[in-house]
């Protein structure tokens, strides 16, 4: 029996959000420096943002939709957790050692390759884990302890610009955390995939209709959610210097981090469909501003609420899919959920490139700003009619 520390966080969870934490700490000491490594230091073109960006987290997707399906017929979730975290290490080392934009992009994909091996084994053990009326808070939790990563991450990575003012070192110096996030599962349980029936249930089809409909509404959206690599190009395009890009990258962590576990909590009281209707808007808000912002002060409060978005979309999709289908199909479900939304990402991320480069700056956040406003009405429609109800367990 495992004790919860706080109302409904059990041991495994805190591992687990331990876990994300050192990893997203690393992670992130990387990510927002990543356009200015790969335009400065290795001379790549903005288009090649979008192609490396729009090619690292397609491979991250596309594994997902295997790796959920394996982690359900194998009944096995911290094997695919081990090897994800550690592959995003050694994704690292080799972006920080990159001599050109072509070994980044291998270095890049195998950064997310491992996210897309954990990623889906990982939300299912968080699901096992969570008692079904604590389900938001959980997850919203575990976004919280993620954030908080990407908090201190871009504040190490500026630290050691100051110190020593390479790129290529804050990367190499970001393997560290990756490492010890890999160490610090030796204390995760493994907890074996209950079943109500044979491996076969896991079959794509055999997904209830409410979990397809939501699928839609999101992928609506998800076709205009380029890479966040744009709204920092954006922000120097406007006047920022690399420092105060990556500060209000900061404060856009902070309010993902504040917010997280308070709108956990929320969806396990109001539908959680409202929620991401509510952070579509907030989406769709942001990303019109990005497209007319003039000024280097707009940048701030624009990031600022763009954490609220995130905040209430991103654990909230992921608890949300886990009430819509089985105990013995979750990991299934997170794999199709966020690997078929990540690919129409990268879709999105790659046009965004070319957008940018061909047409106008202002291009792909308008873009952005139409798919969620699109999506959020859809969204709320099915909420409306109670399409997203729950199956009866």
């Amino acid at each position: 029996m495992h004790t919860p520390r706080l109302t409904g966080i059990t041991r495994p969870v805190w591992i687990l959000g331990v876990v994300s934490f050192l990893a997203d700490l690393s992670g992130e000491m990387v990510y927002p420096i990543i356009p200015l490594f790969l335009t400065g230091t290795l001379g790549a073109p903005v288009v090649a943002v979008g192609i490396i960006e729009g090619v690292a987290e397609g491979t991250a997707n596309i594994t997902k939709l295997i790796t959920g399906r394996l982690s359900d017929r194998w009944r096995a979730r911290k094997p695919f957790i081990v090897a994800g975290y550690g592959l995003g290490a050694v994704g690292k080392l080799i972006l920080g050692l990159s001599p050109a934009w072509g070994f980044a992009l291998v270095g890049r994909s195998a950064d997310r390759f491992g996210k897309g091996v954990r990623g889906a084994p990982r939300d299912a053990l968080l699901s096992d884990y969570a008692d079904d009326r604590y389900r938001g808070r959980v997850f919203g939790f575990h976004r919280a302890m993620d954030s908080l990563g990407a908090v201190f991450g871009p504040l190490l990575g500026l630290a050691v610009l100051a110190l020593d003012g390479s790129l290529r070192l804050a990367i190499l110096l970001a393997v560290v955390p990756g490492i010890l996030s890999v160490l610090a599962l030796r204390w995760l349980p493994e907890k074996a995939a209950e079943r109500t029936g044979p491996a076969e249930t896991a079959a794509y089809g055999a997904f209830p209709r409410s979990f397809y409909l939501l699928l839609g509404a999101i992928l609506i959206f998800s076709v205009g959610n380029s890479s966040d690599a744009f709204l920092i190009l954006r922000s120097k395009d406007v006047g920022l210097s690399t420092t105060l890009v990556v500060l209000a990258y900061v404060t856009y962590n902070v309010v993902y981090t504040a917010l997280s576990y308070p709108a956990g909590v929320l969806s396990d009281h109001v539908p959680r469909s409202w929620l991401l209707v509510g952070g579509y808007l907030i989406f769709a808000a942001v990303y019109a501003g990005f497209a007319f912002v003039d000024t280097g002060a707009w940048v701030w409060p624009l990031f600022a609420v763009y954490g609220a978005y995130i905040a209430f979309t991103d654990g909230v999709s992921k608890a949300l899919v886990s009430d819509l289908v089985p105990r013995e199909m979750r990991s299934t479900a997170q794999g199709l959920f966020q690997g078929t939304t990540g690919l129409a990402a990268l879709a999105a991320s790659v046009g965004a490139g070319i957008l940018w480069q061909y047409v106008s700056h202002e291009t792909p956040f308008l873009l952005g700003a139409s798919c969620a406003a699109a999506g959020a009405l859809v969204l709320a429609g099915l909420t409306v009619s109670g399409s997203l109800r729950p199956p009866a367990r």
